[in-house]
């Protein structure tokens, strides 16, 4: 194994088809990922919640891969990284056809549940794939290569939110909350009713091809790897690999970084929805605000285009990362210092608010972020290279907590200033709210400045 490991380092002409397998592989996962930010409006309206509430859906999706890293970490210690990839895969399609049942009876805790299993196959797959994309080629490359996947990744995330409104949801005009709440109770729960069942028919769909995807995984030319070559620790406990792999600045400051990240990720792809419905960004047919995922993963795909064209040969990843952070912080200033009654007119598309717009760039600032920050925090680790990778997955916890705080704020907000569905100048407690990412950029500024270059605790 140690000497696949070595081959795939060294010879370029190994790289393709793992490259080819791990990029289709991470479509899937941006495909599964990014439905979650129409599913939050969607569920607002089809179980009556209220926007908190509806926030709950990146919350059981993204513990996920806290739960689960570890045990993720574990299995594929028993299995192997190959036979991991096809059990991740075999779980999310478990988890889509759970869709069925909890559409049928219209049950939230039952939607939370399946997409909790979901994000549970996305954390095996992910602890499994991801040390395949350092290992396979020059680590000083590895940046570059994480951008391709990122491109697949976020290709998927435009994708999906534009096939599940096309295909699904393109009747929202009939259900919005305006014509819903003037219906007797017998007949808001029929319409509802009818609502949700029109997720059931693609999450079956979506679960079959998974399912056929892990079985021609299983059989793939994807090469096994052994990551303890320079140091084994596998003998240890979990408690003991994480208690010794903690010695370790760059992984403990890469963590909270990448929670951080993850955080800045998801809010703005999965909150860019929310918060353009409550400015009135309807479209002709009522759903394009369940489009406005697609408009944060086209400026992640730029973004990644941009990687790949500059990192290593002009810019390097660390550089990336700053220009990341620091474009954030920018972000997040004009976002909450502008009007939201500032109007872009697009060809092709409705008028948006220019907060709309620079809340879609944030897809822009985090685009690098992840293929930097993930070999900068496992340098140097050797054996704790795997349980490093399980520690770094755990932080996607990011992903989990910080849209469900970005929710209860923002409803706070309104609430407090009778905000709560504007169409005028006035700020929204969902616009003042995006000031909580402020802290993650300047978090990466830091990481990419100085952090990941600390090797030892006592020269912190």
């Amino acid at each position: 194994m140690a000497q696949t490991q070595n081959t795939l380092e060294k010879g370029q002409g190994n790289v393709l088809i793992p490259m080819a397998i791990l990029t289709l592989l991470f479509f899937i996962l941006g495909f599964v990922t990014w439905l979650n930010g129409p599913l939050i409006p969607f569920f607002e309206i089809a179980c009556d919640l209220t926007g908190s509430q509806a926030y709950f859906v990146t919350f059981a999706f993204y513990i996920a891969y806290f739960v689960m890293a570890i045990p993720s970490s574990w299995i594929i210690e028993k299995t192997g990284y190959k036979n991991g990839i096809s059990l991740g895969l075999t779980v999310i399609a478990i988890g889509a056809f759970m869709f069925y049942p909890a559409a049928e009876t219209r049950t939230f805790l039952l939607f939370l549940i399946a997409l909790f299993i979901m994000g549970t196959g996305l954390a095996i797959l992910q602890t499994a794939a991801n040390p395949y994309v350092v290992v396979i080629g020059p680590r000083e490359s590895a940046a570059a290569r994480i951008s391709v996947l990122g491109i697949a990744n976020k290709l998927a995330g435009f994708i999906a939110p534009l096939v599940l409104t096309t295909l699904v949801l393109s009747n929202m005009k009939q259900y919005t909350k305006e014509k819903i709440d003037l219906l007797d109770a017998a007949a808001k729960s029929a319409t509802l009713d009818t609502l949700a069942l029109q997720l059931q028919t693609p999450y079956i769909y979506m679960g079959i091809v998974i399912l056929i995807l892990a079985i021609l995984a299983k059989f793939s030319p994807l090469p096994e790897i052994d990551l303890d070559e320079d140091g084994h620790v596998a003998d240890l406990s979990i408690y003991k690999q994480i208690k010794s792999a903690s010695k370790y600045p760059q992984l403990v400051l890469g963590a909270i970084t990448l929670m951080l990240y993850v955080a800045a990720e998801v809010i703005a792809g999965d909150t860019i929805g929310t918060f353009g419905k409550q400015l009135g960004v309807y479209g002709e047919n009522g759903d394009f605000y369940l489009n406005l995922t697609s408009f944060t993963m086209t400026a992640m795909l730029i973004g990644y285009i941009v990687g790949i064209t500059l990192i290593p040969k002009y810019l390097s990843q660390v550089t990336a990362l700053k220009i990341s952070g620091i474009l954030g912080v920018v972000l997040v200033i004009l976002i909450v210092s502008l009007s939201p009654g500032i109007i872009i007119q697009l060809p092709l598309l409705p008028d948006l608010p220019l907060i709309i717009i620079l809340v879609a760039l944030f897809g822009l600032a985090n685009a690098l972020c992840w293929p930097a920050i993930w070999p900068l925090a496992l340098q140097n680790l050797g054996g704790h290279t795997k349980i490093g990778g399980a520690i770094l997955i755990m932080a996607i916890i990011g992903g989990a907590i910080f849209p469900l705080l970005y929710g209860l704020l923002a409803e706070s907000i309104n609430l407090a200033n009778g905000t709560e569905h504007i169409l005028t100048t006035e700020k929204s407690g969902n616009q003042i709210a995006y000031l909580m990412l402020l802290p993650a950029y300047l978090m990466i500024i830091f990481f990419a400045h100085k952090g990941h270059k600390i090797t030892s605790w006592s020269r912190a």
